[in-house]
């Protein structure tokens, strides 16, 4: 087992989000709070160890995560709301995990710019 240089933030949607996804004019039939969070994202970030830090990461990423959870759903950035913190508290719950473990002895991390892979689908 090895342990990895890096802290990471698990990401729940809230109520709040799921009611701006049920609102966006796709016809799709509403989504509750546990279909949206069957599947949480896990973001990696610098090592943090206590909250002061955590605090930290999350000013520094806020504006990140909510953009790339707002993606997720709706890539007309104009249907987004006005991007804030205050957005980002109501509309994100996120889970702090200190320590981080790779598992996996056979294949080392990789990594790609999500940018690199959406060019690649589309």
């Amino acid at each position: 087992m090895k342990m990895l240089n890096r802290s990471a933030m698990t990401v729940k949607l809230t109520q709040e989000f799921v009611d701006w996804i049920n609102n966006l004019d796709d016809g799709s039939e509403p989504l509750t709070l546990s279909d949206v969070n069957e599947e949480a994202t896990v973001y990696l970030i610098p090592e943090i160890e206590d909250e002061e830090q955590l605090r930290e990461m999350t000013q520094e990423f806020w504006l990140n995560i909510l953009e790339n959870e707002l993606k997720s759903w709706e890539d007309d950035e104009s249907s987004w709301p006005e991007l804030t913190v205050e957005l980002f508290e109501k509309f994100i719950d996120l889970s702090p995990a200190v320590m981080v473990f790779d598992l996996d002895y056979e294949n080392g991390l990789k990594s790609a710019s999500i940018d690199d892979l959406e060019d690649t689908a589309g």
